[in-house]
């Protein structure tokens, strides 16, 4: 069977993208401080987090650069463990 959504690769790119952000080596950077730095809006750095939609490259570069990492290092994650956090982490948001 042929896989035809990345929602939870998605997902996980999200979380992965969120945990740096929040975990910034020189300090906690917000959304909308990456929004306003990266050129775009906040609801669009929202949806990236959420794994609701698919960035261009373009927008993972820039949010790259912003975190002062290389685009590899963006995507230096195992995906089978962030998949599983980003869905935890959902579970906890809905509880809330």
């Amino acid at each position: 069977m042929e896989k035809d959504s990345f929602k939870e690769e998605n997902e996980a790119l999200g979380y992965r993208i969120r945990e740096l952000r929040e975990n910034y080596v020189h300090e906690k950077i917000s959304q909308e401080e990456l929004s306003y730095k990266t050129g775009n809006a906040k609801k669009t750095i929202g949806e990236i987090e959420r794994g609701n939609t698919n960035p261009t490259y373009e927008t993972l570069l820039k949010i790259s650069m912003m975190l002062d990492l290389t685009i590899n290092q963006l995507f230096d994650f195992d995906m089978p463990t962030y998949i599983r956090l980003s869905q935890e982490y959902k579970e906890r948001k809905k509880k809330k």
